[in-house]
């Protein structure tokens, strides 16, 4: 164990590097909650998406990290804001007429578009939850209805009414002229309409903790701000819950980063100590735009898992967390073998490598053995050449190239199978574009076909692929238009696997079969 915390206290990876500064808050002496806190927020604006998902699982693997240096107990709390207005419709739910009349409400008083539970908030927080139970996430869930009518936020709301000017001036600095002049961190919830307020206040009262104020009608109300009356602006909000619940660690994303200053000054007034943040750069979809719960755009959780498995999914959340990441469908195959890579690598590596190893921070030290015997792009392009139609057709060819494989043993390369199928047919084969072979290229081709037929030897992939280099060395300069020409005439596909491990699964007298398909032009007569 010490061996490990040494190492840790050195590594390089960014979950220890914050896990640090997060022990140097309590050089001198733990914490008087007696544990550490991180917390998550969540708006439930909309359906929870994989951007929500990627901040839990980031904020869980600077936890593991911090317990690994240190034996201060940790909790996780994912705070969902759902006592927020519903000022936008998300595009991608029902019943949209519905939900216009009831706008400005708090997302827990919105009824539910798809009706199965208490209101809108209430839906896409049980959302929420189901996605992070399926991953197995240690965490406690608050939702902020409850913190606030429970009355878990009145120490810290009379704090922000008697400080009330101290908190605005921060809150003023960062407005234009014109919002200055109606601003308050206070939001009423109107007791007639439910409605969430956004108007200036006419008095509030450090005394007796009320805030008066004229609602859209011009009538006149005084409200305690305590007992889930009233909520605090998303800005103050974000200091004043670090104030409340004492947190230690948060993450968020870049939208956030410039308004950090603000979150720590006014959880500081409110009586606070700021905490450790970390700003994390945004995820964008295939046209490059910032993935958005309310659009819909991107991939969700659950088109990921249709395609690959949770592993792979959080080896593309670990990567370079501060830089934007393009997240589209066709990122998934390069996760899911580079995270393969580094559990056949881990076997391998001493404690500090592993510490580094971003599957040491996906399993939390309890790293699996991979049992991916064929990388998944491999499968994919196995998929196209052999038109699967469903999995048990790639094991054909899997057993043959590994005989003492099979779907009970190999749980892994059987899901594989499927998704590399589900896939192929979703994704692949409707941009497949054959072409045929130059003339050079049909020399080659010819030349492949032939010691093709002419081996004896084993389904060994170095040994086929030096057959295909001898084909294409004397011919081609650069030799990789040699094998571009391969996958464009022979698979339709800009790139492929290495060719002689693709031999050696798909089968030689196949490849031969496959070679002499192209030359009669049959492949572009098929496509």
């Amino acid at each position: 164990m010490s061996e490990i915390r040494d190492a840790a206290m050195s590594s390089k990876a960014w979950p220890f590097e914050e896990a640090r500064r997060i022990l140097k808050r309590y050089q001198k002496a733990p914490p008087e909650k007696g544990h550490v806190l991180f917390e998550t927020g969540y708006g439930p604006s909309g359906l929870p998406h994989i951007g929500t998902f990627g901040e839990v699982l980031r904020t869980t693997m600077v936890r593991r990290a911090f317990e690994q240096i240190s034996d201060i107990p940790t909790r996780l709390i994912c705070f969902s804001d759902d006592l927020d207005g519903m000022r936008k419709i998300p595009g991608n739910v029902p019943q949209q007429d519905m939900l216009a009349e009831h706008m400005h409400k708090p997302l827990t008083s919105v009824p539910d578009p798809f009706g199965t539970h208490e209101s809108f908030g209430h839906h896409n927080n049980a959302m929420l939850r189901r996605f992070l139970d399926t991953f197995g996430f240690d965490y406690e869930f608050y939702s902020a209805r409850e913190f606030y009518q429970a009355g878990q936020f009145d120490t810290i709301l009379r704090r922000a009414v008697e400080r009330y000017d101290e908190v605005m001036k921060v809150m003023l600095k960062s407005l234009r002229a014109e919002r200055q002049q109606t601003y308050s961190i206070f939001l009423p919830i109107h007791p007639e309409t439910g409605r969430v307020l956004y108007v200036p206040m006419k008095h509030v009262d450090a005394q007796n903790h009320t805030v008066t104020f004229d609602d859209e009608d011009g009538r006149e109300w005084t409200l305690p701000v305590t007992g889930g009356n009233v909520k605090l602006q998303w800005k103050p909000d974000f200091g004043a819950r670090w104030a409340a619940l004492d947190v230690d660690f948060e993450m968020y994303g870049k939208e956030h980063a410039t308004n950090t200053a603000i979150y720590d000054r006014i959880c500081e007034i409110l009586g606070g100590r700021k905490p450790e943040h970390f700003s994390y750069e945004l995820f964008l979809d295939e046209n490059g735009q910032k993935i958005s719960k309310s659009s819909g755009n991107g991939i969700s959780i659950d088109q990921w898992l249709s395609y690959a498995s949770t592993e792979s999914l959080s080896y593309f959340m670990y990567q370079k967390p501060k830089t934007a990441k393009r997240m589209h469908f066709d990122v998934i195959p390069k996760a899911v073998d580079e995270y393969h890579q580094q559990l056949r690598a881990y076997a391998m590596q001493d404690v500090v490598q592993r510490l580094n190893n971003p599957v040491w921070h996906i399993h939390g030290g309890d790293v699996p053995t991979s049992n991916m015997l064929v990388p998944f792009s491999m499968l994919l392009n196995l998929a196209s050449v052999s038109a699967a139609a469903d999995k048990s057709h790639l094991w054909g060819f899997i057993q043959r190239y590994a005989p003492e494989t099979n779907p009970e043993n190999n749980p892994d390369m059987d899901a594989a199978a499927g998704f590399a199928v589900r896939y192929y047919h979703d994704f692949v084969k409707p941009k497949k574009v054959y072409r045929a072979a130059s003339d050079l290229e049909r020399e080659a081709l010819s030349d492949l076909r032939d010691r093709l037929v002419g081996y004896d030897g084993p389904l060994d992939d170095e040994a086929l692929q030096s057959i295909v280099y001898a084909c294409g060395r004397d011919r081609f300069d650069p030799l990789r238009a040699w094998f571009t020409a391969l996958y464009e005439v022979l698979l339709g596909a800009s790139q492929g696997p290495r060719f002689g491990g693709f031999i050696a699964l798909y089968g030689v007298a196949e490849t031969v079969a496959l070679i002499d398909q192209a030359l009669a032009g049959e492949l572009v007569k098929s496509d």
